[in-house]
């Protein structure tokens, strides 16, 4: 974290994340083609993490196994990304970055499409792995690409463009893939998420400049991201701060139909409405991360504990509930803004240090999933899920002015330090 809150400057990852132009340089001509081809990986991306979800009765039937079993498929895939991204971050160092986009979307393809002709439950457990290993590397390359193709107060907004394929594959391509397996068979549903991971790999190659590679990249410099103190403090409030947001919308379809007795065909409109929060969050958090990064992470969080504790008053009502659904998709807000915190700290480690804050958001989903189910299982309204998120958001507070605390001691450290 930075020595002071109230400095917008240009962070260590001015200089490390890659060729970074003046404020005043002109931004390459194909610069909104590689944001979006860089964005269409991220919706193919968002699309296959939740469609699942809509999907689960049908892969249950077709695999002869239970609905609640299907669920060891999104575990699976979660455990991937966890894995995938410090893994790849370290053996892929030295690997040209638009390169690594290009074999990551590759084998995000591969993934994809032979989870649609797995033979069996087993092998389809494997191949949502596998289909999940390339995402944290690809958000955090993808990141570190656009972030070093404009100037360095519009750092933020650029990673936010990227990200906003997530966001956008949560109000449409998810709904969209659901109604297609729902309607022509599940498999067909992931074969369209492997062609669209294609053409992302086609566009990245046409589009996407070469970045000078860094001549002093290795293994052991990214894995050095994981000795610093900021890195982990960043990691920690996504691992913590973003759960509540999921503690939420895991369980927002049976809160609103049992307890605000929400028709079941007004679901379609919630995803919808959670979509256009998080796409405004995204948007919102990018400008407020490029006006003041380290007051703006407070500010995000403290807006997400308020609209997730206002959520387990409005899920008493139909269309106050609906309504704080999409305040509490909002909380995507916090997304670019770590993104960009870990490009101003991790130093030599950027690729891991970027790769490892979707890990990071894959443990949140967990937490909050876990924590607010946990909630309701010891006969707590449905509802409750607000209040753990609440809880959730105030401990990323906590975590950031922990983190806050410690540089500030190695800051007055160091200044003890130097000779009179």
């Amino acid at each position: 974290m930075s020595s002071s809150p109230a400095s917008p400057s240009p962070s260590p990852s001015s200089s490390s994340v890659g060729a970074v132009p003046d404020a005043d340089a002109t931004i390459p001509a194909h610069s909104a083609l590689a944001e979006f081809a860089m964005a269409l990986g991220g919706f193919a991306i968002g699309t296959t993490e939740f469609v699942i979800m809509g999907l689960m009765n049908r892969v249950a039937t077709d695999l002869n196994v239970t609905a609640p079993d299907v669920g060891y498929a999104i575990s699976s895939y979660a455990l991937g990304v966890v894995v995938g991204a410090p893994i790849i971050a370290v053996l892929a160092a030295r690997a040209p970055r638009r390169a690594l986009l290009i074999a990551l979307m590759l084998v995000f393809a591969v993934g994809n499409i032979a989870s649609a002709f797995a033979p069996g439950f087993g092998s389809f457990i494997a191949l949502r792995f596998l289909a999940g290993l390339p995402h944290g590397a690809y958000f955090g390359v993808a990141a570190l690409v656009a972030a070093a193709a404009v100037a360095p107060q519009q750092r933020a907004r650029a990673v936010a463009r990227v990200m906003s394929g997530l966001t956008v594959a949560i109000l449409l391509g998810a709904p969209l893939a659901t109604w297609v397996g729902n309607l022509f068979g599940w498999r067909l549903a992931f074969v369209a998420v492997g062609f669209a991971a294609l053409l992302t790999a086609l566009m990245v190659w046409r589009f996407v400049p070469v970045q000078p590679r860094d001549p002093e990249a290795n293994s052991m410099r990214e894995l050095s991201a994981l000795a610093k103190h900021r890195v982990l403090f960043t990691l920690g409030i996504a691992a913590v701060g973003f759960g509540g947001m999921f503690s939420v919308f895991s369980y927002v379809m049976p809160t609103l139909t049992e307890q605000a007795g929400m028709a079941e065909s007004l679901g379609p409109l919630v995803l919808m409405v959670f979509g256009i929060g998080a796409i405004a969050g995204n948007l919102l958090g990018a400008r407020a991360a490029d006006w003041n990064l380290l007051r703006a992470v407070p500010l995000i969080l403290i807006w997400c504990a308020l609209v997730q504790g206002g959520f387990y008053f409005a899920a008493n009502y139909v269309w106050p509930g609906i309504l704080f659904v999409g305040l509490v998709g909002t909380s995507m807000a916090l997304g670019p803004a770590l993104q960009t915190r870990l490009m101003d700290v991790a130093e030599g480690g950027q690729t891991m240090a970027a790769s490892l804050n979707h890990a990071a958001f894959n443990l949140a989903n967990a937490l909050g999933a876990w924590l607010a189910g946990v909630a309701v299982e010891a006969g707590l309204d449905w509802s409750v899920t607000g209040p753990v998120g609440t809880l959730l958001a105030f401990g990323g507070l906590l975590v950031f002015f922990a983190g806050r605390a410690v540089e500030r001691r190695d800051e007055a450290a160091a200044a003890l330090a130097q000779p009179l």
